[in-house]
């Protein structure tokens, strides 16, 4: 067998490289029509994926103020994830993947990938915001705990651990997202949806939308955390998130896939 036939072969042929062209291509088709989307849809989107994982946020705080154990809360909060993905809606890491690319292969722009971060991103923290003020004033007993939680993000320095928790939270959701496009068995999504809760709630990674929310109801419950306090752990979280999710992720997939990149850019 020629070199040129072994390549052939490698790129084209057999059950895994059919899998991966198929799966490329419904990554690309749905990257390119979010990135598509009008601002109405994609606000709306967005504030529906913020309330979907507050109420995710509600049941991982009941399970965490009876047992104290952040890994059963892990898998509590599985319930915002199965939601989101049920009802469709999305959270501002979803977009690390299929946007990102749809951009690569020339089916959308930058200035719309930034139209789809910033407007899912901001809707996610508003709706998420209404909601936990709700979840606070429902069941204020959960004071301590949120505290408890929000300080865990809040006080921690800007140093190597921070940045990997933030990066692997990234690199989470989006590995998520991939797997749930690999598969078309609903069953098989929302086993990764738990596997992702529990990664990501469980193991306390930092994401930039999940744990906004938490410190979002330590504040509106009077613990001693600011806006301000937040905003010095969102920034650096948001830009690691996206570099553990587009780096780490997205990256090697396109590049796993490059011959289907170039003819996508081509056509």
């Amino acid at each position: 067998m020629t070199e040129e036939q072994r390549r052939s072969i490698g790129r084209n042929d057999g059950p895994l490289e059919s899998e991966l062209e198929d799966s490329f291509e419904v990554i690309v088709t749905e990257g390119a029509e979010r990135l598509h989307r009008t601002v109405r849809t994609v606000i709306i989107t967005g504030l529906f994926g913020g309330i979907e994982v507050a109420l995710g946020i509600m049941a991982m705080l009941a399970v965490l103020h009876e047992t104290g154990n952040h890994l059963l809360a892990g898998l509590a909060f599985g319930i915002g994830l199965i939601a989101i993905f049920l009802a469709h809606s999305e959270l501002f890491t979803e977009d690390f993947l299929m946007p990102v690319a749809a951009v690569v292969s020339r089916n959308g722009s930058v200035a719309q990938l930034a139209k789809l971060w910033v407007g899912t991103l901001a809707a996610n923290l508003v709706g998420g915001w209404a909601i936990m003020w709700i979840i606070t004033r429902a069941f204020p007993e959960w004071s301590g705990v949120l505290s408890e939680s929000a300080l865990h993000f809040v006080d921690a320095p800007l140093a190597l651990q921070s940045i990997c928790l933030a990066v692997l939270g990234g690199a989470t959701m989006t590995l998520l997202t991939r797997m749930q496009q690999g598969t078309q068995s609903d069953v098989a999504k929302i086993v990764a949806a738990v596997g992702a809760a529990f990664l990501l709630a469980g193991l306390q990674l930092f994401h930039s939308v999940l744990d906004s929310l938490i410190i979002f109801g330590a504040i509106q419950t009077g613990a001693e955390v600011s806006y301000l306090d937040w905003l010095n752990w969102f920034w650096y979280t948001t830009a690691f998130n996206i570099i553990g999710g587009v780096v780490l992720v997205t990256a090697l997939r396109l590049l796993r896939t490059k011959e289907l990149v170039a003819e996508e850019r081509e056509r």
